[in-house]
């Protein structure tokens, strides 16, 4: 049980401090392990004599002998401990490890306990020596505890007081803590000070706090009379100077600065965001104005204690002129958990460091509670041995000439202006560096990435026509040339010819330049070059050309597409003037006035609505909207020769 009795951590008793020692749970060396018994050198068996091939140096005369020896304790603890990696023994050593078995194999009153108990005996041993083998990488080191925020010390019989790490130098070890203990109870001239500092959410809390009592005052308190009453003992601590305020920084319940949100998902530009980034800056500049007016106490502090994230500490530390060095071993941050910052978390914080903690346990209560922490304590795991596969070593680039630079360059360009169409660039390069690239049948470099084999596949089909007629006709470029059988369903899509004479290339069949065009009109290059210069390829059977085109073809092919034109034109004006007929005559059937019919007493039988079946020849040959008006007008005058019979009776 810890109490905070009100101890302070720089004015503590002579007495208390000369009988403290520091406690250490895992101080106390682990007790010694036995020894593993050595291995037992090999002896070689004669051809004639049976041995035991796992428990070396046991010979047997006959075959009993030998059965009896791999039912016995001896043989079956070799054959365990050596599937587990260890080492058989010699029947002595065994012996001697038996014995040393608090359930020794001898005491049992019947054979069957006997066997069960020599059982027990065997697994007991091969557990022990497992164990034993898998803690000999880690059983020369002591066990290490999780390092806590507070270090203890005990002094006798029951009273134990713990003090904060942070309050000790940086580097200081363990073993050191109880001289700079005592070095802290000296005094100071002008006493000890820290400088505290809290940032979170825009609120920012800091002060300058005296933290022990000036060397002059104990002084005066000494040299005052017996008969006066003694003066009034100012605190142990003293706030000297503090500051807050707060800057709207952050979106209500949604947490994070605007810096943060605007490096994560962008610069935003509401009028909040506005807000938020002048209030940011303007918090930056009040603290920065602030450390500067302490410079000169912050310089006198023994410990300087921040509470701040990752953006907001470079407000202390990371620009020019700062007065807090980051690399400074006054910091320290606060070892426990705080609370908004404020000037009463800053009082909190520092009654709660300076305050030394006081529990009251005996030796045999504080034995038990480190037997139960270390039986808590997470066991160590032995490290396996094996030895990392080593990853294949990646090629390493192959570092090209300046030739094979200029090379590539060249290439490149060249296929940039192809697919891009620029003619009269095209032909300038050719003429400079066609040579030296090898002619324009020359098959594209596969590090170019490119899956077309030639410069005309390429012109094909990114559909320039007059790129396409320079390298057939001009550089009379090979149409024969296939296509790589890497082309996917997607790139294959559109290929097809539109030409009535045109079939499409069947599936996995090899493919050519001209299959590779897009339109009609790259197509017709070929097929007009085809009809041109016959003998220069094999136009229709490797090249998959279908039909040359000639001139007189064109013409003719323009000319049904004239004529199919006009003929369409013509049946698009006579439907235009049977439908102008058709309304013509709807408008004169509905212009007709009915004469005035006698009265007639009406039939014995059923009448249908809008007169008799012959009815329905007037409307024949109309549309169906016009249909609909002539049988709505019908029905209107239906519905009027109805209310006049009867208002007639």
């Amino acid at each position: 049980m810890i109490i905070k009795n009100r101890y302070h951590v720089f004015s503590l008793s002579p007495d208390l401090i000369e009988t403290l020692t520091p406690r250490n749970l895992v101080g106390s060396p682990p007790p010694p392990r036995e020894p593993s018994p050595p291995p037992v050198p090999q002896v070689a068996l004669t051809g004639s004599a049976r041995g035991c091939n796992i428990c070396l140096g046991a010979a047997f005369v006959d075959v009993d002998e030998q059965r009896s020896h791999f039912r016995s304790d001896w043989h079956r603890y070799n054959v365990k401990i050596r599937l587990r990696g260890g080492n058989p023994v010699t029947e002595s050593a065994f012996a001697q490890l038996v014995d040393g078995l608090e359930d020794s194999l001898s005491g049992s009153a019947s054979s069957d306990d006997e066997t069960s108990n020599e059982s027990d005996a065997v697994n007991a041993l091969v557990s022990k020596i497992t164990r034993g083998s898998l803690s000999d990488p880690q059983a020369d080191s002591p066990l290490k505890a999780p390092v806590t925020a507070i270090t203890w010390f005990h002094s006798p019989p029951s009273t134990q007081i713990g003090v904060y790490r942070m309050l000790f130098p940086l580097g200081t070890p363990p073993s050191a803590y109880l001289p700079e203990l005592e070095e802290m109870q000296t005094p100071v001239e002008g006493g000890r000070k820290w400088a505290m500092f809290m940032i979170a959410g825009g609120h920012f809390a800091g002060a300058v706090v005296r933290v022990s009592r000036v060397a002059d005052e104990d002084d005066v308190i000494a040299s005052t009379k017996v008969t006066k009453k003694p003066p009034k003992p100012k605190p142990e601590t003293e706030v000297l100077k503090h500051k807050t305020f707060h800057r709207y920084t952050t979106r209500r319940k949604q947490g994070g600065s605007q810096s943060i949100n605007d490096n994560a998902k962008g610069a935003a530009v509401s009028a909040g965001a506005i807000l938020r980034r002048y209030g940011e800056q303007a918090l930056r500049d009040d603290i920065r104005n602030l450390l500067q007016d302490w410079a000169e106490d912050i310089h006198e502090c023994e410990r300087i204690f921040v509470r701040a994230s990752v953006s907001n500490r470079r407000i202390f530390l990371d620009y020019d002129g700062c007065v807090i060095n980051k690399s400074d071993d006054r910091l320290r941050t606060f070892p426990f958990p705080t609370r908004r910052p404020t000037q009463s978390e800053l009082a909190r914080c520092l009654q709660e460091l300076t305050q030394v903690k006081v529990s009251h346990l005996t030796e045999e209560a504080l034995r038990a509670q480190d037997e139960a922490y270390l039986t808590s304590l997470p066991k160590s795991k032995p490290q396996p041995t094996q030895t990392a596969p080593k990853a294949p070593e990646k090629p390493k680039p192959q570092r090209l000439t300046k030739e094979e630079e200029i090379h590539r360059e060249k290439w490149n360009r060249l296929l940039d202006m192809i697919s891009k169409g620029r003619l009269e660039p095209l032909q300038a390069f050719w003429d400079r560096e066609g040579e030296s690239i090898g002619g324009v049948d020359v098959p594209i470099p596969e590090w170019t990435g490119d899956r077309r084999a030639s410069l005309l596949q390429v012109a094909a089909q990114s559909g320039h026509e007059d790129v396409t007629q320079w390298l057939l006709y001009d550089l009379r470029a090979d149409p024969t040339t296939s296509v790589s059988a890497a082309w996917t369903k997607a790139e294959e899509g559109g290929n097809e010819s539109d030409a009535s004479d045109v079939a499409a290339p069947s599936a996995g069949s090899r493919r050519t330049a001209y299959d590779l065009a897009r339109s009609r009109v790259v197509r017709d290059i070929f097929r007009r070059c085809a009809g041109d210069h016959p003998d220069w390829w094999d136009w229709f059977g490797v090249s998959h050309v279908p039909s040359a085109l000639s001139k007189e073809k064109e013409e003719e092919r323009d000319d049904k597409k004239k004529q199919r034109r006009k003929g369409l034109k013509e049946k698009m004006r006579e439907r235009e003037a049977k439908e102008r007929e058709r309304e013509k005559s709807a408008e004169v059937d509905l212009s007709v006035v009915e004469p005035p019919q006698s009265k007639k007493e009406p039939p014995s039988g059923r009448q249908r609505l809008g007169g008799s079946s012959g009815s329905l020849d007037g409307v024949s040959g109309l549309t169906p909207e016009m249909r609909a008006k002539v049988e709505r007008e019908r029905r209107a005058r239906a519905a009027e020769a109805r209310l006049k019979l009867l208002s007639g009776h």
